[in-house]
């Protein structure tokens, strides 16, 4: 392997670590209410950092009369920004090198894709702020983080050689099984964002599925509506208590849909494989789904504590990782 692959491919190591930051920095903002710490964007409250005097909070306020100046919830969104801003630039460079290095191998389309969503991630950050935190905009820019992750961790497995000896070779066929796994997870976390940008994490205190009587409170008349009605704001939620009952609910029903799926897959991996690539992914794939239901239940069962639920989106990137490892050592390396 020449040296600029390698090169580039420590730099998408480093890119994966920070985007694991972003995602969690991501959770914490808005989880902490933070979303609209800074009103305008890409700086906070015309600054580069967050107001901190008297004269700059009594000008910021000025400027933005509907939001004063909250010191702790704009540190939030700009330590956010930033290290955002520096992903983003990493992934540049990558998408540079690799343009520079594709006579020796180095993937080309996969860096400049991948620059292209974080570039379009961006833009979803800006109308988080600019469209005052609207649920299908927080959701995308929640998924649109995923993706980065998940399209940076990829180019990281095809940057990175290798073949796995499987005496079973028939088990390719089951790539297409840990392709449908992804599709399934990834609905499943599109449910907790859509949950979470609603303001429904809290409204069901009991488990499995939700306190008694949540049947007759079901209702999708308004649930999914993608397009809201316009409001000066959406912080906190406009959607009524049965609304959010219904997402809710239907986010324990996918999180029961994907638990079943996965464990099935891990088991008939496991049990058909010879390779021990394969059957330690499938374990981990065990072990990580695992450490996700219990953050899950945690969340309920302590009324959502900040460091749970924070937990709860990393480790659902970390399950999508895990799940992206099987899947493409299935379909790629044997």
């Amino acid at each position: 392997m020449s040296q600029n692959i390698i090169k580039i491919r420590q730099l998408v190591i480093v890119s994966i670590l920070l985007a694991i930051v972003v995602v969690s920095l991501g959770a914490y903002t808005r989880l902490t209410h933070a979303g609209l710490g800074c009103p305008d964007w890409p700086g906070c409250y015309g600054l580069i950092d967050v107001p901190e005097t008297a004269e700059q909070i009594l000008k910021a306020e000025q400027a933005f009369p509907e939001r004063p100046v909250e010191p702790q919830k704009a540190w939030n969104e700009m330590i956010h920004r930033y290290f955002a801003g520096a992903l983003g630039l990493l992934i540049l460079a990558i998408a540079f090198l690799s343009v520079k290095n594709r006579e020796v191998g180095t993937p080309v389309f996969l860096p400049l894709f991948i620059l292209v969503v974080v570039t379009f991630q961006a833009a979803l950050g800006m109308w988080t702020v600019t469209m005052k935190l609207m649920p299908i905009v927080v959701m995308a820019h929640l998924l649109g983080g995923l993706t980065t992750l998940c399209l940076l961790f990829l180019l990281y497995l095809r940057l990175k050689r290798f073949h796995i000896r499987e005496g079973n070779t028939t088990l390719r066929s089951y790539a297409k099984y840990g392709f449908i796994g992804i599709v399934i997870l990834t609905a499943q976390i599109a449910l907790g964002g859509w949950t979470s940008s609603n303001y429904a994490a809290l409204v069901c205190t009991e488990l499995p599925i939700c306190q008694s009587g949540w049947e007759e409170q079901l209702t999708f008349e308004e649930s999914f509506d993608l397009i809201p009605p316009e409001r000066d704001t959406y912080e906190f939620g406009h959607l009524t208590h049965d609304s959010r009952v219904t997402i809710h609910v239907m986010h324990r029903f996918g999180a029961i849909v994907t638990t079943i799926y996965l464990v099935w897959l891990a088991f008939v991996v496991m049990r058909k494989s010879t390779s021990a690539y394969f059957k330690n992914t499938s374990l981990g794939l065990l072990v990580v789904l695992s450490c996700q239901i219990g953050l899950g239940v945690s969340n309920i069962w302590f009324s959502l504590p900040l460091g749970v639920a924070v937990a709860h989106n990393v480790v659902a990137a970390c399950l999508m990782l895990t799940l992206i490892t099987l899947a493409y050592g299935l379909k790629r390396k044997i």
